[in-house]
C-alpha cells in the first residue's frame, strides 16, 4: 500500500486516506447520535410523558448491552471480512436506529430502539479499530488512534451544539430523525477507509469465539493489569459534573451551578480532544506503557481533588481539564498498545476485550462510586476512585519492569 511504504522510509505522511476516512467516520458518527443523545431526556419526560426512571433505565439496559456487544465484535474482528462487514453494518444500523427514535409513540420503543443502536454501535468498535491497524505502519499506531480519538471528541462536542442548533428550529422528533444524515454519511466513511485497506486474505474457516488466552499471554496481558485497575475506577463523566455542581453550588445557586459544571465538562471534553494526538505522538517515540502512566497520574490527581479541595471555579475547571487530558493520553495509549503488542490473528479479540474492560469496568466504578457517595461522602467516593489510580500506576509500574 502507497501509504504504508512512504511511512516506512520515514516520512510524516501518516495521515492517509484510510486514517483520514476511520476518523472522519467516528466524528460523523458521533455528531449523529449525539443528536438522539442529548434530546432524549426531553423526548421521554416531556414529550412521551415517561417518567425520569425511564430515562436511567433506558440507558443502563442500552450500555449493558452495548458492553456484551463488544465482546462479541471482538471475535468477529479477528477475521479481516468479517471485521469490514461489521464496521459498515455496526455504523449503518447505528445510524437508522438511532434516528428511528423520533419515530417512537412510547417509551418502551424508545427503549429497544437504543439498546439495539447501541448493540450494534458496540459490536462495531473492535472492527473499527483493527481496520486502522490495517491502513497505517505499526509506526504511526500512536498517531492513527490519537487522530481517531481526537475526531471522536470533536463530535462529542459538535452533538449537543447540533442538537440545540436544530431544536431551536424544529422540533424534538424532527431534529432526532435528522441525525440519519451524518450516521450514514459516517458509514459511507467507513467504506472509504476499507477500500484503502490492504485486500482482505481469504482464511479457512475458523468457530467464531472471542480468543482470551493467546491475547492475555505476555506483555500485553500484564499491560491489561494496569489498564483493568484503571477502568475499574473511571467513571462515568456525569458523577464528575455532579460534584463539580456540589462544589460550586455555595455561593452561586443550583442552576447557576448545574449551567457552570456543564461548561466544564465541554472543556473537559476540548482538553481530550486536544490531547489525543500530541499523545499519539508521545506513544509512537516512547511507547504505550509513559503515555498510560501519564494519563493514570492525571486522573490520580484530578480525582484527589475532587475529594479533598474546596469550590473554587479556577481549581474544579483544573481539575476536569486534568482529567481531560487523562482521557485523551488513555484512550489512545489503550488502543496503540493492542493494535502493536496482541498478535495479528486475535487483534480483533483483544480490542474486544480491551473494550468490554472498559464498558464493565466503568458500570462497575459508577456503581460502586455512587454507592459510597449515598452511603458515606463525595469525598470518600472520590478518594476511593483515586486508589485505584494509584493502583494501576502501581501495576504499570511492573510492565515497564519488563
Amino acid at each position: 500500500m502507497h501509504g504504508r511504504r512512504r511511512e516506512q522510509t520515514g516520512n510524516e505522511h501518516w495521515l492517509n486516506r484510510g486514517v483520514g476516512a476511520i476518523g472522519g467516520a467516528s466524528l460523523l458518527s458521533d455528531l449523529g447520535h449525539e443528536i438522539p443523545t442529548a434530546l432524549l431526556p426531553g423526548l421521554l419526560t416531556t414529550t412521551l410523558g415517561a417518567p425520569a426512571a425511564a430515562l436511567g433505565l433506558v440507558e443502563g439496559v442500552a450500555d449493558g448491552l452495548a458492553g456484551a456487544a463488544k465482546l462479541a465484535g471482538g471475535a468477529l474482528a479477528d477475521d479481516p471480512q468479517r471485521r469490514r462487514a461489521t464496521a459498515v453494518g455496526g455504523y449503518t444500523v447505528t445510524a437508522v436506529l438511532s434516528s428511528a427514535i423520533g419515530l417512537a409513540g412510547a417509551a418502551w420503543q424508545v427503549g429497544v430502539l437504543r439498546s439495539a443502536a447501541w448493540t450494534a454501535r458496540g459490536i462495531r468498535g473492535p472492527s473499527r479499530n483493527a481496520l486502522l491497524a490495517d491502513v497505517v505502519d505499526a509506526s504511526a499506531y500512536g498517531r492513527a488512534y490519537g487522530f481517531e480519538r481526537m475526531m471522536d471528541n470533536l463530535g462529542a462536542i459538535g452533538g449537543p451544539l447540533l442538537a440545540l442548533a436544530l431544536v431551536a428550529v424544529l422540533d424534538v422528533r424532527t431534529a432526532i430523525l435528522l441525525s440519519i444524515v451524518p450516521g450514514m454519511l459516517a458509514a459511507l466513511a467507513i467504506v472509504i477507509g476499507i477500500r484503502a485497506a490492504p485486500r482482505a486474505e481469504r482464511r479457512t474457516h475458523r468457530p467464531l469465539r472471542l480468543r482470551v488466552r493467546p491475547v492475555l499471554r505476555g506483555r500485553l496481558g500484564r499491560l491489561f493489569v494496569g489498564v483493568g485497575a484503571f477502568e475499574v475506577g473511571n467513571v462515568a463523566a456525569t458523577l464528575l459534573i455532579l460534584r463539580a455542581t456540589d462544589m460550586l453550588e455555595p455561593g452561586r445557586g443550583h442552576d447557576a451551578a448545574v449551567q457552570t459544571a456543564i461548561l466544564l465538562y465541554t472543556g473537559y471534553n476540548a482538553a481530550a480532544t486536544l490531547t489525543s494526538l500530541p499523545g499519539g505522538r508521545w506513544i509512537d517515540r516512547g511507547g504505550p506503557v509513559r503515555a498510560l502512566a501519564g494519563g493514570f497520574s492525571c486522573f490520580a490527581v484530578a480525582y484527589g481533588g475532587f475529594a479533598f479541595a474546596g469550590g473554587g471555579l479556577a481549581l474544579t475547571a483544573l481539575l476536569f481539564a486534568l482529567a481531560g487530558v487523562g482521557i485523551g493520553l488513555v484512550e489512545t495509549a489503550e488502543n496503540a498498545a493492542v493494535a502493536s503488542l496482541a498478535p495479528e490473528a486475535v487483534r480483533g479479540s483483544a480490542f474486544g476485550l480491551l473494550a468490554g474492560m472498559q464498558s464493565f469496568g466503568n458500570l462497575a466504578a459508577s456503581g460502586v462510586a455512587g454507592l459510597v457517595w449515598t452511603v458515606a461522602s463525595p469525598e470518600a467516593a472520590f478518594a476511593y476512585l483515586t486508589v485505584w489510580m494509584l493502583l494501576a500506576l502501581a501495576a504499570l509500574a511492573w510492565t515497564r519492569g519488563d
